[in-house]
């Protein structure tokens, strides 16, 4: 009989302007503990996952099958207990790491020896684009791009800060957030977003935390047009701010928000955030530097 544990960090992608482009992973995490038996079976032990029917519905389950499809190879029956503290729909890249955790269980249980890079090819089909799957993948901060069907990709550490989670009660599917983005920008409009991410992404690589929080806060890609969408988002920002945050931008999709601190600053940070809003879940996260952990045995 084989066991596996495998553990999938949450991501927070754009980071502001780089969008579609760029995700930190968090130390949030979705947990599988994978045992081989007689017949399928999926065990939900946390509050933030959804309610399942059938095996054959389950999103991870679909995703190995999947994979596992793709080398014509057949998936052993597994009982899978899974344990989650990344909330569903709230831009923290909850199906990121459950494709990917579908991915790694195909990849384990079939003997397929996948590597990183084809692992964040699978995932990146599924996914559309890489940001989520690159930093639950790899851990830190992942620069990535997808051209063609090749994906290319960049990691920084990025130890010298933390982040502020600030999670609303309710959900915004992804779909939503991209229905109010335009299908077209200027030439100009474009410059100037990419100038931006382009010196977000060069001050984080360089240290300097001070002006990276001022690029991510001037985004033109995405936030204008969803932060109609978040009745929260300019009252968030402002008062991260007067509370000593570097920057506060839209988590992924949102409606969750991230404002990054300096290291050991962030409790301070969510106990101000949480006065002013009692009713959403206030947390500080630490950077995940490691991405996805699996260990397995025979037993």
């Amino acid at each position: 009989m084989t066991a596996l544990r495998i553990s999938v960090p949450a991501s927070s992608a754009n980071l502001g302007p780089a969008f579609d482009s760029t995700g930190i992973a968090l130390n949030l995490y979705l947990t599988l503990e994978v045992e081989t038996q007689d017949e399928w079976e999926f065990i939900h032990v946390s509050d933030l996952l959804p309610t399942i029917t059938t095996y054959e519905e389950h999103f991870i389950y679909q995703i190995a099958k999947q994979t596992a499809d793709q080398f014509d190879l057949v998936l052993p029956p597994c009982k899978v207990r899974v344990t989650s503290d990344i909330p569903l729909a709230r831009g923290l890249g909850s199906s990121a790491a459950a494709a990917l955790a579908g991915v790694e269980i195909a990849n384990q249980l079939c003997h397929l020896n996948l590597s990183s890079e084809a692992i964040l090819k699978f995932g990146t089909a599924l996914e559309g684009h890489p940001d989520n799957i690159a930093a639950s993948l790899l851990g830190g901060l992942v620069i990535s791009t997808l051209e063609e069907e090749e994906v290319h990709y960049v990691k920084l550490p990025l130890s010298e800060l933390e982040a502020v989670l600030s999670i609303p009660s309710f959900e915004l599917k992804t779909e939503e957030a991209r229905n109010v983005l335009p299908e077209h920008y200027t030439r100009k409009q474009a410059a100037t977003a990419s100038s931006l991410s382009n010196v977000l992404i060069a001050a984080l690589a360089s240290g300097n935390v001070k002006l990276a929080g001022e690029m991510m806060e001037k985004d033109l890609f995405h936030e204008p047009y969803r932060a109609g969408l978040l009745p929260h988002y300019e009252i968030i920002k402002r008062e991260a701010k007067s509370a000593g945050s570097y920057g506060t931008v839209i988590s992924g999709a949102g409606p969750s928000m991230i404002s990054f601190a300096q290291k050991g600053a962030g409790r301070s940070l969510a106990r101000h955030l949480q006065e002013l809003f009692p009713d959403f879940q206030v947390k500080v996260a630490q950077i995940d530097q490691e991405g996805i952990q699996i260990n397995s045995k025979l037993i």
